[in-house]
């Protein structure tokens, strides 16, 4: 099954690259040195995404991580040079068939002709250079919560500051010193514990051993500590390595496990629905005091009503990226009960991340990168 996806996944690309090509093609002035340019951009393009992830692991992690930044750029440029020829292409057609405007109205500016080529290169350049400073752009997420439980003994008014982060893509295309910019970040809230919700590793944990991302988690300053469960991403990049590196960083994996922090407050972190024998949320939560406050750390924001149903004071979720470009979040929207932000259910709050990271491309567009501040009170 996951061959014939690949295959078509393939296919797909293949013919989109086609079609953004020959209407490139087109519209460039027949020049030698500018077809030949064309024709090396494009293969190096596309021939970098498959080379990262079929060959990355025996490159050199600098060769490896241009190749990934190269390949996994153009997949989201080529989204948007697609979208800005099939509106030329519709529009065309539909001018044929009503006569509404000069046959050549259209054509005299997009076949051969540099003025319409450089307006649609440099809107699309300008569109992924905003996309790029936008996901540089670390958003701060300020949630207040109030709970009638307490934290601590029953007398206790104490409140609970929660640093929350989801989906680093740590790898080839975020790399150590990125990372060590976020730990600043959180370290400047001065949280109480640090949560991180899944997807640590993007698709090979190599450049994280050989680099020493583990050193920089032990950075995080936290009283009560880092917790995290496991994402997709874990599975993609190899189960076995994957958990030995995040053992290294001295972060807590929660593994269909609870954590009793302090003795004041559950942590609760799922495995990802990528393992299909996960433990169903009403056996972690079977033993549990429901007089203190429950959080629950799922990287993949499915089943909410299961949350509210067992009584999770507050659950914690990436996964999404909110399609990290639009028309993407359209797409994650209509897939999600809640692709993005706060929702709450019965007593039950839930936050779904965009996340702080990114897969792939650098590149955010009608959507942000950010990082949750959660503070939880005592109602009064």
């Amino acid at each position: 099954m996951k061959s014939i996806m690949f295959i078509i996944i393939f296919i797909i690309y293949l013919l989109a690259n086609i079609y953004v090509f020959y209407h490139i093609w087109i519209a460039m002035p027949a020049n030698a040195m500018g077809r030949t340019a064309l024709i090396s951009f494009i293969v190096i393009a596309v021939s970098s995404f498959f080379i990262s992830f079929l060959a990355g692991d025996v490159l050199p992690i600098w060769l490896a991580a241009t190749f990934y930044k190269i390949g996994t750029a153009w997949l989201f440029i080529l989204l948007y040079f697609f979208m800005v020829m099939a509106v030329k292409d519709i529009f065309g057609l539909t001018n044929r068939l009503l006569h509404f405007m000069p046959v050549d109205a259209i054509t005299r500016y997009t076949k051969e002709n540099w003025v319409g080529l450089g307006f649609m290169v440099g809107f699309i350049t300008l569109l992924m250079f905003c996309g790029y400073l936008k996901y540089q752009w670390k958003v701060r997420v300020e949630l207040p919560i109030q709970t009638y439980k307490t934290i601590g003994d029953s007398t206790s008014t104490r409140s609970l500051r929660i640093v929350a982060i989801s989906d680093l893509h740590l790898g080839y295309g975020i790399g150590k010193k990125e990372f060590e910019g976020w730990v600043n970040i959180i370290n400047s809230e001065n949280p109480d514990i640090v949560l991180i919700a899944g997807d640590i590793i993007d698709s090979s944990v190599r450049p994280l051993n050989d680099e020493g991302y583990d050193d920089v988690f032990r950075k995080i300053k936290a009283p009560y500590g880092v917790y995290t469960c496991l994402g997709n991403h874990e599975y993609i990049s190899g189960i076995k390595g994957s958990l030995d590196f995040i053992d290294k960083t001295g972060v807590t994996l929660l593994r269909d496990a609870v954590a009793f922090v302090d003795s004041s407050f559950y942590v609760i972190g799922r495995d990802d629905r990528s393992n299909p024998n996960r433990k169903p949320l009403r056996d972690l939560v079977a033993d549990l005091d429901k007089s203190k406050p429950i959080i629950m750390l799922d990287h993949q924001p499915y089943d909410l009503e299961e949350t509210e149903a067992y009584g999770i004071d507050f659950q914690f979720s990436g996964h999404t990226h909110q399609g990290q470009v639009w028309p993407i979040s359209l797409i994650t929207k209509s897939i999600y009960e809640n692709d993005h932000g706060f929702v709450k259910k019965g007593n039950s709050n839930i936050y779904v991340s965009s996340g702080i990271g990114i897969w792939g491309g650098k590149f955010r567009i009608g959507t942000q990168s950010e990082y949750v501040v959660i503070d939880i009170n005592k109602k009064q």
